[in-house]
């Protein structure tokens, strides 16, 4: 292996071997505060492999909720099941007995298996408010609500977005007011000049920005604070998904809470698992045997692309199904393909007399349209899965999608890197090694 593809290669093989061990064993550094957590520990699985919970929610005894005012609030809870990224749920709502039924799965995490416990950490009953505060009243989280002191619910709010000023940097997060919302804040703000209104989800505070003017025309920003641009931006970004989940008229209740059993369990993950990685092994060693040098290669790109699609769902938090599974092991036998495209495009030079280097760069720019095609009308058809679908169809739609990126990023880039870096050894341009008979002609 020779110049920058040789000092390539071996960044990427110590990269892979990196994610690899970490998506097995997890990370830990003394004395630092990197602590990952291996995937086996982190992923969330479905209803269908590890159970959950059933809520039902509805309005408090003393309001009778319209029909539109159940349906904004079932859109909130998916909201917010969205911004927790648990895609594998059921929200129905039963417009008869005005009341939405809602099963979610446990967390990986999860220790106590508390239903009503678990219902209240995802935040589905839960209010959010804009309030005034008595400064003299904090404890260890901050301030302490006024229950009689509510300026704005979170049906005042019509929309929250991050944002940053181009010029100076600061991030912020910007908020359009109903009208009804404008007229309260407005009097609010004239009142509050440089005292804080705080935000709040039932009795916990999110966040508590001081007013600096008063805000007339339903129009307002928040600005945010942090170490850094990148920390301001992400608390920007969890802020609005807040507010914008918070939009419910009244707080819901959960008079029936229950947990809920495994549709089909660990033996069939289990079963899933096993299959999947047969195909692996399988796939691995037809690409080793046909394809021999490029096969390894493939392999190698192959493992990549598993494990950081792997990796990925973890750190998204994302609840993994059974379909989810499937469409992993999808991507497997796509990632197959693209190599395939590549490689008999490659050997299609080499019989056509081109040296094994000349071979390897017409290959790929050859094969690039059709590996592009494929991968995109693919992509597209995830994205409509995820947009139109729900649940275990959102599960597969996301793996798919993500390893669908994943398997070009690894076709197009890595695997040319490091065949471009073997090629550059003279004992490994033979003809034989490439799948071609003639020996070592072309070297």
């Amino acid at each position: 292996m020779k110049g920058n593809y040789g000092i390539k290669s071996f960044l990427l093989i110590l990269i892979i071997g990196l994610l690899t061990y970490i998506s097995i064993a997890g990370l830990e550094i003394p004395g630092t505060e990197i602590n990952i957590e291996r995937v086996a520990d982190t992923i969330r699985y479905g209803i269908d492999i590890r159970g959950g919970v059933r809520a039902v929610l509805s309005a408090p005894a003393d309001i009778d909720p319209t029909e539109e005012q159940m349906e904004a609030a079932k859109a909130v809870v998916e909201n917010r099941l969205d911004f927790q990224r648990v895609y594998d749920r059921t929200v129905l709502l039963e417009k008869s007995n005005k009341r939405i039924i809602v099963e979610i799965p446990w967390r990986q995490d999860e220790k106590e298996f508390d239903a009503r416990k678990a219902i209240s950490e995802i935040g589905m009953t839960a209010q959010l408010t804009f309030r005034e505060v008595d400064e003299t009243k904090i404890d260890e989280n901050g301030y302490l609500p006024l229950d009689d002191k509510i300026i704005l619910k979170g049906n005042d709010v019509k929309k929250a977005a991050p944002g940053a000023d181009p010029n100076t940097g600061m991030v912020f997060v910007s908020l359009e007011l109903s009208s009804e919302g404008a007229k309260k804040f407005e009097e609010a703000t004239g009142r509050l000049v440089g005292r804080p209104i705080a935000i709040f989800m039932d009795e916990q505070l999110i966040s508590a920005p001081t007013v600096d003017e008063k805000i007339a025309g339903g129009n307002a920003i928040i600005r945010m604070g942090g170490a850094n641009a990148s920390e301001a931006s992400k608390a920007a970004t969890d802020l609005a998904n807040t507010i914008n989940a918070g939009a419910l008229e009244f707080k819901l209740e959960a008079p029936h809470v229950e947990s809920i059993s495994a549709i089909l369990g660990k033996s069939a993950l289990n079963v899933i698992l096993y299959a999947g990685l047969v195909s692996l092994i399988l796939v691995g060693l037809f690409m080793l045997l046909y394809y021999r040098l490029p096969g390894i290669i493939a392999d190698i790109a192959l493992l990549f692309q598993i494990v950081a699609q792997v990796l990925i769902i973890s750190s998204v938090g994302m609840s993994l199904t059974l379909a989810g599974i499937a469409g992993i092991i999808l991507t497997i036998g796509m990632g197959v393909d693209a190599n395939v495209i590549i490689y008999e495009r490659i050997k299609e030079e080499i019989r056509a007399g081109k040296t094994v280097k000349a071979a390897i760069d017409v290959g790929f720019d050859r094969a690039f349209t059709a590996i592009f095609d494929g991968n995109i009308t693919t992509l597209i058809v995830a994205v409509v899965l995820y947009m139109l679908g729900s649940g275990p169809i959102q599960s597969f739609a996301f793996t798919l999608g993500i390893g669908v990126l994943l398997n070009f990023v690894t076709a197009i880039a890595i695997s040319r890197t490091f065949l471009r870096a073997v090629s550059g050894v003279k004992p490994l341009r033979s003809n034989w090694l490439y799948g071609v008979k003639g020996g070592n002609k072309n070297v």
